[in-house]
């Protein structure tokens, strides 16, 4: 009987050890929680990215838009064994925010920027790390930058920054009159 009862405590230790440890799975709700909270946190005090100081900047609000971009280059990096801002199919940032639906027609301001990283195993590595990249920080401090959205799928992560500012009623005038031009800006990828 005390050999069944080892045995069977033996099987039951080593089950117990082949479950895979890992730490349990955000909402969804969460993760974007957490991320804004520790961008704006950051933004709300300004920092030093690199030699740069980047004084305060007002808060990012999340856009699912930006974050369909991110989600479907993360996953794409992730398929495809690659890590870059140029997607294999040739795609920049820009081209993969506006096919989400994040578009600049009908804006005065339109600019777009990305941060990616990978291997790191949490949001808190993930961001340590970006603040302390000065092109990256520099990202997540622009005051043009208005939205983000992020997404992480097999430990990459891609933080994609929208900003845009609609034209007002007098500025729409003048462009249908032909007195405005319009020039496209590209935004900045780290």
């Amino acid at each position: 009987m005390k050999r069944l009862f080892f045995g069977g405590l033996t099987t039951l230790i080593i089950f117990l050890s082949c479950i895979s440890v890992e730490p349990p799975q955000q909402s969804k709700q969460q993760f974007k929680d957490e991320f804004l909270t520790r961008i704006n946190l950051a933004r709300q005090k300004g920092c030093n990215c690199g030699h740069t100081y980047m004084p305060p900047a007002p808060p990012l609000i999340w856009n699912d838009l930006l974050e369909k971009a991110a989600r479907g280059h993360a996953l794409d990096m992730s398929e495809r064994n690659y890590f870059s801002h140029t997607s294999k199919n040739g795609r920049s940032m820009s081209d993969r925010a506006i096919e989400a639906g994040y578009v600049f027609k009908g804006f005065k301001n339109f600019t777009v920027g990305e941060n990616i990283a990978q291997g790191q195993m949490s949001i808190a590595e993930v961001m340590d790390g970006w603040l302390k990249s000065e092109g990256h920080c520099k990202n997540l401090m622009n005051p043009e930058f208005k939205e983000i959205g992020v997404a992480e799928i097999d430990h990459y992560w891609v933080q994609d920054f929208g900003g845009r500012e609609a034209f007002s009623a007098e500025e729409q005038k003048l462009i249908k009159s032909g007195k405005y031009k319009l020039i496209e800006r590209r935004g900045s990828s780290h």
